[in-house]
């Protein structure tokens, strides 16, 4: 299992091993990818089955994290001669990439520090039998109002060096989601042998991109789905976007879970109580 966090989220992501350690089997590993500054913090979460990664063992050192005086330095920039600006959520997603050369598990589960497991979950659910379950929402962004999505699309096309179509229907955006390892690495290549520089180079030339959108189109686009079965079913219900819930909208947002779903993600940028989400975990 790989979560990618930082400081501000530390109490949510320390909730969420609580209730990994509760209700998660068939996990052989959690890694929690931070910044160099947030490592210390995070070192508390550690066990027997859980190390704290730091970012500068996974991404190139050419790439420097400041605080941003435009934001009068409450926020982070990632500054390189070779990308874009980033910020922090870019650069948790090439953490989520690079990860993959450092881990040594055959298959990754994707999980948000702002997630609660609730209910019992075996990640055997992600593999059957040699393959590993692709999220996929079939279609989704043929309906109209998915503009963010469909760029994040074309700059993986862009990136894999997918000519046609530019833009992919499906949506494979979701947390608790699986990649194989193996594919990652092969993605990773596949874009510096297209393009003749190091991936991250390629994927921060433009800052709208998406890493589920681009490992989902390299698995569906460029290695023609090997080693892999789709699904469709989310077993994380989340809160992505709107105002904090008060406690009788939240009871009915966990009513409303569907059958297989496991777990909420409450987006911490909304600013849900956590002690309101802590009792419900802790019931």
């Amino acid at each position: 299992m790989v979560t990618a966090s930082y400081a501000p989220d530390f109490e949510r992501c320390q909730l969420l091993c609580e209730t990994v350690d509760r209700h998660v089997t068939g996990m052989g590993h959690h890694y929690i990818l931070v910044e160099h500054r947030d490592v210390a913090l995070f070192r508390q979460l550690e066990t027997s089955n859980r190390s704290v990664i730091d970012e500068r063992d996974l991404l190139p050192k050419w790439l420097h994290a400041f605080d941003d005086p435009l934001s009068l330095f409450r926020r982070r920039i990632w500054l390189s001669s070779k990308t874009m600006p980033l910020r922090g959520w870019h650069v948790q997603q090439l953490r989520r990439i690079a990860i993959a050369g450092h881990a040594g598990e055959d298959i990754l589960v994707f999980c948000d520090s702002d997630v609660v497991f609730l209910k019992p979950f075996d990640c055997a659910a992600f593999r059957q039998g040699n393959k590993v379950r692709l999220f996929r929402r079939d279609d989704a962004l043929l309906a109209g109002g998915h503009d963010t999505h469909l760029a994040w699309s074309r700059n993986a096309a862009r990136a894999l060096g997918i000519a046609s179509p530019a833009t992919s229907p499906h949506d494979y955006i979701s947390t608790l989601i699986a990649w194989r390892r193996q594919s990652v690495l092969d993605m990773c290549a596949h874009i510096e042998a297209t393009h003749g520089r190091h991936w991250i180079e390629v994927i921060g030339a433009d800052r709208r991109f998406s890493e589920c959108m681009l490992y989902g189109r390299f698995v569906d686009e460029v290695i023609g789905g090997r080693g892999h079965f789709h699904g469709g079913q989310e077993f994380c219900r989340v809160h992505w976007t709107g105002q904090p819930l008060s406690d009788a909208q939240f009871a009915a947002f966990v009513a409303d879970m569907m059958p297989g779903q496991v777990a909420i993600g409450m987006q911490s940028f909304i600013g849900t109580d956590l002690a309101q989400i802590r009792r419900l975990a802790d019931a």
